[in-house]
């Protein structure tokens, strides 16, 4: 190994430990505010932006606190969208940097009274590789995958789907359009996380979006 490849590795090493020492800290504060935090993943063109915006909205009407932080390589077009919500909404700009990371949320978090929230929801870059290193202090992470990718996407990139605590199939409405493969799909995701809970929905047709709902009120619960 040449030097300049360990000199990368060991800076690589260090800014993820200075990241989950920071991460550790934002959920301490989260868990001590009552706030129940999800980090939501996916490639881009999944969905997250249309669930996240029927989410808070369905949410609100539930009676529950939301609010949520969106990255995004540039524009604030995602955040404009879900404030629309009525819910509090801020925009992440990475400037290039393909995966949010825990300071970025600690930053923009400033100002914000946790304790005023029920969820807080992260919707991450659009991207299945970078985010899959960075904890951002979520109390679940959610790995989105739509029926238009393919049904080999968990096994391509196992480590985000392995390090998710829930994953979502959206665009079910689209299921026999793409000839989407279900039993495949299903089956590939729990070859990488045998123990994962799946919620299959169409946020835009409104299918499954009440399971989906059901699950983040018992996660809240802990349940």
């Amino acid at each position: 190994m040449s030097v300049m490849t360990t000199r990368v590795l060991e800076v690589r090493k260090n800014v993820l430990n200075k990241n989950d020492e920071l991460a550790r800290e934002l959920r301490s504060t989260f868990q001590s505010a009552g706030v129940f935090v999800l980090n939501l993943v996916s490639s881009p063109g999944t969905g997250k932006t249309m669930l996240l915006e029927k989410t808070l909205a369905a949410l609100r009407q539930r009676g529950h606190r939301v609010a949520a932080l969106v990255g995004d390589l540039e524009t604030d077009n995602d955040a404009k969208r879900l404030a629309q919500s009525g819910a509090p909404v801020r925009q992440i700009k990475t400037d290039g940097r393909c995966h949010l990371e825990a300071t970025m949320i600690r930053t923009h978090l400033e100002g914000w009274s946790l304790t005023d929230l029920d969820f807080l929801f992260i919707e991450n870059v659009g991207n299945l590789v970078c985010p899959a290193s960075y904890d951002l202090g979520e109390a679940v992470r959610v790995a989105l995958l739509s029926v238009s990718e393919g049904e080999d996407k968990p096994l391509k990139y196992p480590t985000m789907f392995n390090s998710a605590d829930a994953a979502v199939v959206t665009k079910m409405d689209l299921a026999e359009a793409c000839e989407y493969d279900r039993e495949t799909a299903l089956r590939n995701i729990r070859e990488i996380r045998p123990s994962i809970e799946i919620i299959e929905l169409s946020a835009k047709r409104g299918i499954g979006v009440d399971s989906w709902l059901d699950f983040l009120e018992r996660k809240k619960r802990g349940v």
